[in-house]
């Protein structure tokens, strides 16, 4: 347990501060939440979410059995804070200060940029370049043998092939809600003919029960990585035998304030061209070659410009550093207040109205182990510890997109590989569009 000395005797740490220093702020804060006297603003908004989230945080490192084999502190922060908005324990003003500080208010998007940028710059070259070719055979494993566990399980509720893939495995594996669920309900309606909202309403219901296996799995997996250490690494790569760890490369060069600040402006800069590439260079450049405009997410352009940036070696090692320095503390720091925006997100009602009967329970969890023991496979095949594939390449495919990548690395404890979560989220996505448009036109 984590200790700390106060007036010079041992005192229990909670969240790095001395336990009544921690206990006093949260109870000031609660105060003034309740009276009303808290703004909206982000400063305010800020603060109830460390509130809300410190207190579930500890209390789920330290009970029995759910800190060991559950998920711990984080998945008790992302439940947690659901249960509370479910039973109006947060006043509504606040939840939705919340909501929007998360989604709309862009710190959610803030957090990825972070972490990609900081994820993929300390990684060399070879291990880069290497990990990345790999990766996409692996996504493809996930979502084949995701195909196959789901068509076996739908035997058992006489359930057709057909409707598994196309109303269970492609809602799960299509990379969340805005850019799995409602497009894909939107190629049904126009090739099938039938109502969009007949296909979304139930796809939402079975991406909510996926999601929530995918949480759980992915505290499962980081438990049986702790024990077989053979199967991961150091949770910032997926490439088998690299020896250069993450304190190696803290040891090889120590970032200055000037050099986090340089990563600062480094990453987001590399998202706005990102943006450019998506909503321009890219629909201009693809509209000239083939007629028609081609257009990618700019996250997932994001990824791949600073792949170029770190590939190319053209970005100093001290800058480097400096954006992965940047990305420790928001993952060690940060991912508490995020889960606690995804949490409010989570309802606990819709997750107990999709529970209509047995075959919704279980042909998304076959799918959602397919997609674990298909994109482990595979990518064990590439040159990749199964482990941190599954997390990424698997459970990132069948999750809820960006807050559903959050919620599951941060049960896995392995936010440094959000660039490769974020690949599956949305070029990964993209991939089930396609196979979901080919799906709807030839098996009617």
């Amino acid at each position: 347990m984590d200790q700390t000395k106060l007036n010079g005797s041992k005192c229990v740490k909670l969240f790095g501060a001395p336990w009544p220093i921690t206990i006093i702020a949260c109870v000031v804060v609660w105060a003034a939440m309740f009276l009303g006297l808290l703004g909206t603003d982000m400063a305010s908004t800020i603060v109830i979410m460390l509130a809300i989230g410190v207190p579930l945080y500890e209390l789920g490192k330290r009970i029995p059995i759910w800190n060991s084999y559950i998920g711990g502190g984080i998945l008790l922060a992302f439940l947690g804070t659901a249960v509370l908005n479910h039973f109006a324990v947060i006043p509504e003003k606040y939840v939705k200060s919340i909501d929007l500080f998360t989604g709309k208010g862009g710190f959610l998007t803030v957090f990825i940029i972070i972490l990609i940028s900081g994820s993929v710059l300390s990684l060399d070259r070879k291990t880069l370049l290497k990990s990345f070719v790999g990766y996409f055979p692996a996504i493809l494993g996930g979502v084949g043998v995701a195909m196959l566990f789901g068509v076996i399980a739908g035997l058992f509720f006489n359930v057709s092939p057909y409707r598994i893939i196309t109303h269970y495995v492609l809602p799960i594996m299509g990379g969340g809600n805005g850019g799995g669920a409602v497009p894909l309900s939107q190629m049904y309606e126009s090739v099938t003919g039938r109502s969009k909202d007949e296909y979304y309403n139930f796809a939402v219901i079975i991406l909510t029960i996926a999601n929530i296996y995918a949480i759980l799995a992915a505290a499962l997996l980081n438990k049986v990585g702790n024990y077989k250490k053979s199967w991961t690494g150091d949770k910032f790569t997926l490439l088998r035998g690299d020896t250069k760890t993450e304190s190696a490369k803290k040891e090889a060069v120590v970032p200055s304030i000037a050099d986090i600040g340089a990563g600062f402006m480094l990453a987001f800069s590399s998202y706005a061209g990102g943006v450019l590439i998506s909503k321009y260079i890219l629909p201009v450049v693809t509209k000239f070659i083939f007629g028609k405009q081609v257009k990618i997410h700019a996250l997932a352009c994001m990824i791949l410009l600073v792949v170029i940036l770190a590939a190319t070696g053209v970005i100093p090692e001290n800058i480097r550093m400096g954006a992965k320095r940047l990305q420790s503390f928001f993952s060690s720091c940060m991912t508490l207040v995020i889960m606690v925006g995804v949490g409010v997100d989570l309802s606990i009602s819709e997750l107990v109205d999709a529970i209509t009967s047995w075959g919704n329970l279980l042909i998304p969890l076959f799918v959602v182990i397919g997609a674990i023991l298909g994109s482990a496979l595979v990518g064990y095949l590439v040159g990749f510890y199964p482990i941190d594939t599954a997390v990424t390449a698997g459970l990132c495919m069948a999750n809820r997109g960006g807050s559903g990548d959050l919620a599951v690395l941060g049960a896995a404890e392995r936010m440094g590989l959000m660039a490769y979560a974020q690949l599956s989220s949305r070029l990964g996505g993209a991939i089930i569009l396609i196979i979901g448009s080919i799906c709807f036109a030839f098996m009617l």
